[in-house]
């Protein structure tokens, strides 16, 4: 195991510890983050100095392998992952599978890694999840809680701004994306309508010429 490396964001308990091969400072190690928080399954709209912001209000938590972050249908994660679920979470390193039931495709189990985000509309509404997040590996988060948002728009009101307009249009990436999926299976799903009306049909007359042609030998 190589040396531990660490940043701190205002204090001892913003400390945020992270194996490498070399020790770093606290400032390489505050840009490696952000530089994930601005990756494509991030928030890749944000601006790297707000990305930069962000990331020292975050939170660092360490979650072993197996831990479930959150579940679908319930508004608070376990009561042993909930430090690290209070709001939104940057994966630094390690896997979550997601689990989810959607619409669009069904049951579907997903695999994130470093430079993805987990929770960031429970940050905002707070209301129910809309999947079951589990810890495949042991996790190294930085987490953005409820708190420290309302914190940081006090304090920082435009970067706080652009920050929820960026989730708001990562948020919007997906709605655009799970629509357009939707579209494909009501296209497939007419498609599928009209084969099994003309096979219907097929069988229909099938069944009329043998009725007649049983018709026919009666008379006979």
């Amino acid at each position: 195991m190589g040396p531990t490396v660490c940043f701190s964001g205002g204090g001892p308990h913003n400390r945020l510890h992270m194996f490498a091969r070399k020790p770093r400072d606290d400032h390489d190690v505050q840009e490696r983050a952000a530089l994930l928080l601005v990756t494509p399954g991030a928030l890749v709209e944000l601006a790297a100095p707000d990305a930069l912001a962000v990331v020292r209000s975050m939170r660092p938590h360490r979650i072993p392998a197996g831990t479930v972050l959150m579940r679908a249908g319930e508004h608070d994660a376990p009561s042993h992952a909930r430090d690290a679920q209070d709001g939104m979470s940057l994966i630094l390193s390690g896997e979550v599978t997601v689990e989810s039931d959607s619409a669009a495709e069904g049951f579907v189990v997903s695999v994130l890694g470093p430079g993805s985000l987990i929770g960031e509309l429970g940050l905002i509404d707070q209301a129910a999840r809309s999947a079951t997040c589990t810890a495949a590996t042991d996790l190294a988060l930085a987490v953005l809680s409820r708190e420290a948002l309302n914190q940081l728009l006090a304090e920082q009101p435009g970067v706080a701004a652009r920050l929820l307009s960026a989730i708001a249009m990562r948020v919007a990436g997906h709605l655009r994306e799970t629509n357009r999926k939707l579209v494909a299976l009501a296209r497939v799903n007419k498609a599928m309508q009209q084969e099994l009306d003309a096979a219907h049909s097929i069988n229909r007359r099938l069944l009329q010429q043998q009725d007649h042609a049983a018709a026919r030998e009666s008379r006979l």
